[in-house]
């Protein structure tokens, strides 16, 4: 009986532990296999040597061979166009951010024009060539000079004149008995404006010429010299063109959303840095009809009084004009200049996109009318959103390195590194060396691009100290870099486009070499040049200086992050590492 006992017992302890089973153990078991599905739906696997490798499962690099590690840490659920900065990143680069803002208009709400001062071409006069010749010497030799009626201008040889003046000096001898042939030929002389001394010292003596010093017949300022000695002279054709600067125009820019805003007769303020503590009064005097389908603006003139010539030809001034319909405040949607990237035929800014971690996308905008330093916006931000507004360049440069619209990429896309001929992802050997970050050309001077070239090859100077792990030739160089920056001269820019893009990169690039040479670790200093060399691979994108730079890049650098850096040559010499991997990476980009 007692063994019938046990039996039973163990019989209900067998049968509660299958019911067990069956009730919890299988739906720990499917719980369990939920999570790994859930997991293997949004976990991605990388490689850190080769961050473009990314696949749903882990392995090995198809490249390098190494344990793929998990990628979801790093993206943090992003979205496709975002992307994050480290805080040890913003702080180096000094990325500051604002909210955008509406902000109530002044009484005198206006619109700010940016133009130039020209002359007056209604008080200008061409001195031209009256007979064909060649230039023996040239006594007005220099734009700005100032030219009187009667000053000598230039000696001209002609074959015309000698032949003429042989005629001359016959018909002088006949004069008595023929008059008509002397005045004949005279008035050939006064046809090409040759009259007066000259003349009778031909008649006096009875010998030619070689040759002639022509006059000035109008005064003013020079503005345009079209010979130079040697040169030929044709009649009819320009020799200098002088101008009164009493006066001069203040041609503004004007575009294509501003024009029903302006008439003419509008009284308008114009400034200029150069006299910064002055205010000029004039009037639009001319609107041009036709507008510019290359730039989207129309030409809106003002004359001014130049009496004390204070305005130069070429100055850069602002002009503040009143709306025409000016008479209620308005609210406007308003960002600082220096938030904003041009590329020619965009504007962009870098939003913030999380409010309390460094996450960053790029925003297309349109703007409106500007207003000191600031524009209004009319689409592609609202009031509260918050933007960059210091170290834009910087912000620009880290989405093109992680693959995101950027300034340049409207589509995104990572980052060519050179090793995806090996997963079969480039058809041609030629297209290894991939641009980066192709900025659009601007077109400028060779003296601005002479200047810059001097500020590269004391970047290649730091470069070449740091690749030696020579720390305080490091700071000088970067000292002497910011001199040689402050040494280029902006009034070589000749259009706003090139002033907007310039002034940006010019501020990122002196910060960055202050910080360098503020410090003697050589790790900080790295980094700081890696900011530094994304700074100056995109100037001489956007100026070129006239030589071939080569744009190089290790994958190793930065601790697996990534590294770029400028050179002459071809030849890798990695700055990153010092002697230790000298020959580590591989050109990336040729800027020409």
């Amino acid at each position: 009986m007692k063994n019938k006992n046990i039996v039973i017992y163990l019989g209900i302890l067998a049968f509660g532990l299958i019911l067990g089973y069956i009730f919890f153990g299988n739906s720990s078991n499917k719980t369990t296999h939920k999570h790994n599905e859930a997991t293997g739906t949004t976990q991605m696997w990388t490689c850190s040597m080769h961050p473009q490798i990314m696949q749903p499962e882990a392995g090995d690099c198809p490249i390098c061979g190494m344990d793929l590690i998990p990628a979801a840490s790093s993206e943090e659920g992003l979205l496709a166009d975002q992307f994050k900065l480290s805080k040890n990143a913003m702080a180096l680069a000094n990325i500051q951010t604002s909210i955008v803002g509406k902000n109530i208009s002044n009484e005198d709400f206006g619109v700010v024009l940016s133009g130039k001062i020209t002359e007056n071409e209604d008080e200008t006069a061409t001195m031209p060539a009256h007979f064909n010749g060649r230039v023996e010497k040239l006594f007005v030799n220099s734009l700005g000079e100032r030219v009187k009626k009667g000053q000598a201008v230039a000696q001209i040889y002609s074959p015309a004149l000698i032949a003429a003046q042989q005629e001359l000096i016959t018909a002088y001898k006949l004069k008595a008995s023929q008059p008509q042939l002397y005045n004949a030929v005279k008035n050939k002389f006064k046809n090409w404006m040759i009259h007066g001394k000259q003349i009778e010292e031909v008649e006096q003596t009875g010998l030619v010429k070689n040759s002639f010093t022509i006059y000035s017949h109008v005064s003013g300022v020079v503005t345009e010299i079209a010979i130079n000695e040697g040169s030929h002279i044709m009649d009819g054709k320009p020799i200098f063109k002088v101008s009164n600067l009493n006066t001069v125009w203040a041609n503004f820019d004007v575009y294509e959303n501003q024009i029903s805003q302006f008439k003419k007769g509008q009284d308008i303020v114009v400034t200029t840095k150069a006299y910064s503590n002055k205010k000029f009064k004039g009037k639009v005097d001319f609107i041009d009809p036709i507008l510019d389908s290359k730039t989207r603006t129309v030409k809106l003139r003002v004359v001014l009084n130049n009496k004390n010539e204070l305005f130069k030809p070429g100055m850069f001034v602002e002009g503040k004009i009143k709306e025409v319909d000016s008479s209620v405040k308005k609210q406007i949607l308003s960002i600082p200049a220096s938030a904003i990237l041009w590329t020619g035929k965009r504007s962009v800014v870098y939003l913030k996109s999380n409010v309390n971690e460094p996450v960053f996308q790029m925003q297309e905008i349109t703007l409106g009318n500007q207003f000191g330093d600031n524009y209004q916006v009319l689409e592609g931000l609202n009031n509260g959103d918050e933007i960059v507004t210091n170290g834009t360049f910087t912000v620009d440069a880290a989405a093109q390195l992680q693959g995101k619209k950027s300034m340049m990429n409207k589509k995104g896309g990572k980052v060519m590194t050179g090793h995806e001929v090996h997963l079969g992802m480039e058809t041609n050997a030629t297209d290894t060396k991939k641009t980066l970050n192709k900025n659009e050309r601007i077109e400028v001077s060779k003296e601005f691009q002479n200047e810059l070239n001097t500020v590269f090859n004391t970047y290649i100077e730091l470069k070449n100290a740091l690749a030696i792990d020579d720390v305080n030739e490091f700071k000088t160089q970067s000292k002497l870099l910011i001199a040689n920056l402050g040494k280029v001269d902006m009034k070589l820019l000749k259009s706003k486009n090139a002033h907007q893009h310039w002034m940006p990169l010019e501020k990122e690039l002196k910060a960055t070499a202050n910080l360098i040479s503020n410090t003697d670790d050589i790790k900080v200093q790295r980094t700081y040049f890696k900011h530094l060399s994304s700074n100056m691979a995109t100037t001489l994108e956007v100026f070129g200086i006239h030589e071939k730079v080569y744009h190089l890049y290790c994958p190793m650098s930065d601790n697996n992050k990534g590294a770029y850096w400028l050179s002459k040559e071809e030849k890798v010499v990695n700055p990153y590492f010092g002697g230790a991997m000298l020959t580590c990476g591989e050109v990336k980009q040729v800027i020409e």
